[in-house]
Parts: structure tokens; C-alpha cells; sequence
């Protein structure tokens, strides 16, 4: 069994599970919301097997990862997400990574692509580019689309906050339900997971997250300048990958393609038939791949 390993960064002490020797190329692998680092149990051996060292964290709020204050603000916005990310890498002392996430990792791991690059080997996202344009949110979108998104609209009244409070396992399940129709996860699978979500931050952050993205939260002041910086929607210059699943039930293939000019290198599309939103636990061959790809195109040929 992997001993789950704790390091103080930034303003949180970060649980973490590393994989593979010490010394090899490193890859951080990010999860998103409402998953755990549970889902990379069966990408990592396949990243150790090829040689690579493997950090899979668990983000703010979520399983052993803690605030080191109570002052701090239990904060969910994307500027957090990359802050959080680029120092556990100095914590860790990792000069350079390959990143790869979905849904807030992906975020997390565009962030930092996009803003630290010299600190990215390659990038691996789920659907693309996902850095949010907050001061665009309000713009309404098609009805299939708002009907999609029905849980973050939930989360914007007290309601929502109380609803997640009481019911933090069921409504998860919800999610990974109608966002991943056709994988028959069971009970056991599932219970692994939804332990992250006791920790005592979970439903602050979660829910200050789905208010800030609609200006609806204010920000942490201590962030406001990596907000500055991702509300003109910088471009990403390394080689990245984006994969989709066609049974995404929540953004299905294409809900980011508007955004590829922001890759100014070049993104590479893959898209997984019949898989969900929950890419690296559904498909963890391909996700993988997708890693190995990136990294061997970010070799000076």
C-alpha cells in the first residue's frame, strides 16, 4: 500500500501520494471536483513502469490536505488552484513537471502552465483550456448548456450550501452519475473517494468556488493579482494534449475548442469514445498515452 506523504506549501499542508524513483522526470497529476487522488490509482504505475516520478496531491478541501491557518480564507477560485499547485512544487523542490488534470486540476495545470511556464515540461487538460474569464460569466449560454450546469447555480444560494453540508456523499454520487452515464463505478469504488469529502473545508470551498466564478464571491486578496493576470486569458506555450470523453455529461467534446488559439503551439485533441468526465479513472490507458505523448514531443528534437 502507498503511504500517503504530507508537506507544508504555501498556505496549506498538502497530502500527497508519490509514486516511482525519486530522481526521474517528475509528473503531477491533478484531480478534479468531486474526485480525489483515487483517480489516478491506475495511471500511475503506467507513468512509473516508463521512468517517471509521480506527485498525485489532493487539492484545497479536499481528503488530508489542510489549511495551516484558520485566517486564511477557504477560498475555491482559480487563482487559488494555480497558487496552490506552483508552490507544491517548490515545497517538493521539482524545478520542472509534466502536469496533467481535469476539471480544477486541469484548471490548476493550465494556470501554471500558462503563467510559470519555464516550471512546464508539458500539458495534459481535460477538454482544453479551461482558465475561467470571470468578467464574461454572466453572458447566458444555449439552454442545453444551462441545464448542465444546474449544481453550480445550486451552490450560489444558502440552500445550496446546506444541501451540500447534508448530503455531501449523495450528492457527489449524483454527479459522477450524470457526468460519467456510461461507467458503472460500484459502492466500494465509489467510498474511497467520497471520504475526501469530510474534510472540514470541503463544502467552503467548494461553494466559494462556484460563486467566484460568477463574480458572485470576492476573491482572496492575497490572490488578486494572479486574477489580474488570468482575466486577460494568457496563452499557453508548451506542448499540451487535450482529451475529451464523448459520454461527458457535463462538458461534452468541444465546450473548450473556442479557446484553442490559446495555445499559440499547437494543441493536440484526443477524444475517448464512451468516456466520461472522470477521464484518468475511466480511461487510464489513454490518459497515460496522453502523458507519455506530451513528453516526448517536449523533447528538442
Amino acid at each position: 500500500m502507498l503511504k500517503l506523504k504530507q508537506i507544508d506549501a504555501g498556505v496549506l499542508q498538502v497530502g500527497y501520494v508519490e509514486y516511482g524513483a525519486p530522481k526521474g522526470t517528475c509528473v503531477v497529476l491533478l484531480h478534479g471536483f468531486p474526485y480525489d487522488a483515487n483517480a489516478y490509482s491506475d495511471v500511475a504505475p503506467i507513468l512509473v513502469a516508463a521512468q517517471y516520478r509521480v506527485i498525485v496531491p489532493y487539492l484545497r478541501g479536499f481528503g488530508p490536505t489542510r489549511f495551516l491557518s484558520s485566517d486564511v480564507p477557504r477560498s475555491g477560485q482559480q487563482a487559488a488552484l494555480g497558487f496552490d499547485l506552483r508552490t507544491l512544487l517548490d515545497a517538493l523542490q521539482i524545478e520542472t513537471a509534466l502536469l496533467a488534470g481535469y476539471d480544477w486540476g486541469g484548471r490548476a495545470a493550465c494556470i501554471v502552465a500558462a503563467l510559470w511556464p519555464h516550471r512546464v515540461i508539458g500539458l495534459v487538460t481535460g477538454g482544453g483550456y479551461n482558465i475561467q474569464r470571470i468578467e464574461g460569466a454572466l453572458q447566458p449560454q444555449e439552454p442545453e448548456a444551462e441545464l448542465r450546469y444546474w449544481y453550480q447555480y445550486y451552490f450560489h444560494g444558502e440552500r445550496g450550501r446546506a444541501g451540500l453540508a447534508a448530503y455531501r456523499r449523495e450528492f457527489c454520487r449524483l454527479l459522477w452519475r450524470l457526468w460519467s452515464p456510461n461507467w458503472q463505478f460500484d459502492e466500494t469504488l465509489y467510498a474511497k473517494t467520497a471520504e475526501s469529502f469530510e474534510n472540514e473545508d470541503f463544502v467552503d470551498v467548494v461553494v466559494h468556488s462556484y460563486r467566484h466564478r460568477f463574480g458572485l464571491a470576492p476573491g482572496d486578496p492575497a490572490l488578486e493579482d494572479l486574477e489580474r493576470r488570468l482575466a486577460v486569458s494568457p496563452a499557453i506555450t508548451v506542448p499540451s494534449i487535450a482529451l475529451e470523453g464523448t459520454g461527458d455529461g457535463v462538458t461534452p467534446p468541444g465546450s473548450y475548442s473556442h479557446l484553442d488559439h490559446l495555445f499559440v503551439n499547437g494543441l493536440q485533441r484526443q477524444v475517448i469514445p464512451q468516456v466520461g468526465h472522470n477521464l484518468p479513472q475511466e480511461a487510464p490507458q489513454e490518459f497515460a498515452a496522453a502523458v507519455l505523448e506530451v513528453a516526448r514531443r517536449s523533447q528538442p528534437t
